[in-house]
């Protein structure tokens, strides 16, 4: 009798060990399930959060395009002269902004962000005029591409070409004598095209006065 009854304290306790074993193997499933539910949420907010941030600075871009034709026009403010003449350069003045633009088929081969050895020609030049006439000022490095989305390339859309190419510059300019502390990247990729596709293919470098 006694055999009997240990049996089946046995047999409960390994109906309670199972019973166990499975709500324990549930709240990992579960828990699981929630990890994944929260990581999925974190990842479509940040997509967000990266898509709103590119808008803003498009927004931006766009204002100072607009702001930038305006200073093209007849009467509109000139930029430093001394950038005139440098091969695929020019300079305009948006309110207490100089924008130096380079066109990008001057500096980069079709789909690249490694300058070309021609390009650099211009570049000294420009780096030159910065560290004379704008010393201590603080630069923004802006890439810029046109709207046709990239099929064959290393890079996996336009905007981290854009990026690429601003930090090609930006690497070049600071080996010629400027502080790279107040030297800041961005790119714009394909928000803010100008009227052809080779016009908006560039890199803006932009000295902000104090």
């Amino acid at each position: 009798m006694k055999t009997t009854r240990l049996i089946s304290i046995l047999a409960l306790v390994a109906a309670t060990t199972l019973v166990g074993c499975k709500n324990n193997q549930q709240s990992v499933d579960a828990l699981t399930t929630e990890n994944e539910s929260l990581r999925k949420q974190l990842d479509d907010r940040n997509a967000a959060l990266e898509s709103a941030d590119r808008e803003r600075l498009a927004a931006i871009a766009r204002a100072d395009e607009s702001d930038k034709a305006k200073a093209a026009a007849p009467g509109g403010a000139a930029g430093d002269k001394n950038f005139a003449g440098i091969d695929g350069v020019t300079a305009s003045q948006i309110g207490n902004e100089l924008h130096v633009s380079i066109e990008g088929d001057v500096l980069f081969d079709s789909g690249k962000a490694s300058l070309k050895d021609s390009s650099k020609k211009s570049l000294d030049k420009v780096a030159a005029i910065l560290k004379e006439k704008y010393p201590g000022k603080y630069i923004r490095v802006a890439g810029f591409t046109d709207t046709d989305p990239i099929k064959k390339s290393a890079f996996k859309n336009n905007y981290y070409l854009g990026f690429d190419r601003a930090y090609s510059v930006r690497e070049y300019i600071i080996s010629k004598g400027l502080d790279g502390k107040e030297i800041s990247l961005s790119s714009f990729g394909p928000d803010v095209p100008l009227k052809t596709k080779a016009q908006s293919r560039r890199v803006e470098v932009i000295v902000v006065s104090n």
